[in-house]
């Protein structure tokens, strides 16, 4: 993956069977051709927006939002829904419930 970050990546996160590059909208055709003359096959291949600071919610709130951003998801004239919120593994247990 060094090919992306010599094209202009600017983070490459490795999970368990792939790897998720961060890149610049200004540099991501350039990161993506680069890719692709390695002969490097990508599963996806999009942009998208990441927020730069998060709000962290409680039980209440969490719930709301888990239930706006589903109904937002589910209508169809809605393409892509972003978010800024976290929400703490020991709330999303206790939603589960």
């Amino acid at each position: 993956m060094e090919v992306a970050l010599d094209a202009g990546a600017d983070d490459i996160q490795e999970g368990d069977q792939e790897f998720e590059v961060t890149i610049d909208p200004q540099k991501f055709d350039a990161v993506k051709k680069a890719l692709e003359k390695e002969g490097i096959k990508y599963q996806a291949a999009e942009l998208t927006m990441y927020p730069q600071n998060t709000v962290t919610l409680d039980g209440k709130h969490a719930e709301q939002i888990l239930r706006l951003m589903e109904l937002l998801e589910d209508n169809d004239d809605v393409q892509h829904v972003y978010a800024n919120f976290d929400i703490p593994e020991s709330v999303m247990q206790q939603l589960s419930k």
